[in-house]
C-alpha cells in the first residue's frame, strides 16, 4: 500500500539555530500522537547533520533540497547524493519548479540527479507542474506527462518504485491560490494513468502522489480526503509547528 506523508520543504529560511529548534518543537509535538501519515521536514543542506542528531527520525524523515548531479571531484559549491545520505537525511527534493526556473535544473539533469539519489538509497521527492500560462491554455496534463517522461521514465519498475512525486501547480506556489480539490484529484488521477501505462497498475497504484501549492490547515483535510492525492508537500506553512501539526492532524 502507498503511503500518506506529509512533507515540510523550509526552503532558504532559517538559521542553523532556528532550524534545530524548530526540527525539535515538531519532534516534541508529536510524542505520544498517533499520526496517520510519514513526516518529513526538507531542510537547508548545513542543517541536516543537526537536525537528524536533534530528532527521533524514526517519527520524522529528514530531506535535503537538492543534490548534485555529479559524484564528485571539482565543483565549487556543490553538495553530492553521497554527502547529504552520510548525514542520516533519507529524502531529497528534486525538481521543485524554483530550482528548474532559477537554477537552470533541465529534464536532463534532474535524470542524473534522481539515478544517484537512488544509488545513495536516497528517496526523490520528485516536483512536477505547470505555470500559469500553461494551465490556461489547457497544457497542464501535458507538461507534467513530459516532466515525468523525460526524468524518470527511463527507470526499471523497480527503481521507480522508489519515488514519490509530488503535482505542484507552480501558480499556487505562495500566491495563496490552491488548486480546488476537484482540480487536485483530475490531475493526481491523470499522473497515476501514466504511470499505469508505463510501469502497470501496481506500481501506480503504490506510488504516492503530493500536493503541494498553498496547502495549509485550512484546505488540507479537503484536499487529503481524494482517492489520488496521497498527502502534501508543504512551503510556508511548514515554517512553524503551530500551522505544520493541523496538516498532519488533517490525515
Amino acid at each position: 500500500m502507498r503511503k500518506n506523508i506529509v512533507a515540510g520543504n523550509w526552503k532558504m529560511n532559517k538559521n542553523l539555530q532556528e532550524g534545530v529548534e524548530l526540527a525539535t518543537a515538531l519532534n516534541e509535538a508529536l510524542k505520544n500522537k498517533t499520526v496517520h501519515c510519514d513526516i518529513v521536514i526538507g531542510t537547508p543542506f548545513i542543517h541536516l547533520a543537526s537536525v537528524v542528531n536533534s530528532i527521533d527520525t524514526n517519527k520524522i524523515g529528514v530531506a535535503a533540497q537538492n543534490c548534485a548531479d555529479k559524484e564528485s571531484g571539482a565543483y565549487t559549491g556543490e553538495v553530492s547524493a553521497a554527502m547529504i545520505a552520510s548525514t542520516g537525511a533519507k529524502y531529497v527534493i528534486l525538481g521543485h519548479s524554483e530550482r528548474r526556473a532559477y537554477y537552470h535544473d533541465t529534464p536532463e539533469i534532474l535524470k542524473e540527479k534522481v539515478k544517484l539519489a537512488l544509488a545513495n538509497s536516497l528517496t526523490p521527492i520528485f516536483c512536477i507542474g505547470e505555470v500559469l500560462e500553461e494551465r490556461e491554455a489547457n497544457k497542464h496534463f501535458d507538461v507534467v506527462k513530459s516532466q515525468i517522461e523525460e526524468s524518470l521514465f527511463d527507470l526499471s519498475a523497480e527503481d521507480f518504485s522508489k519515488i514519490v512525486l509530488a503535482y505542484e501547480p507552480v501558480w499556487a506556489i505562495g500566491t495563496g491560490k490552491t488548486a480546488t480539490a476537484d482540480q487536485a484529484q483530475e490531475i493526481h488521477a491523470f499522473i497515476r494513468k501514466t504511470l499505469a501505462e508505463k510501469y502497470g497498475q501496481d506500481v501506480a497504484d503504490n506510488t504516492s502522489i503530493l500536493y503541494g501549492g498553498s496547502c495549509n490547515a485550512g484546505n488540507a483535510k479537503e484536499l487529503f480526503s481524494n482517492p489520488d492525492v496521497d498527502g502534501g508537500l508543504i512551503g510556508g506553512a511548514s515554517l512553524g509547528v503551530d500551522k505544520f501539526m493541523p496538516i498532519i492532524e488533517a490525515f
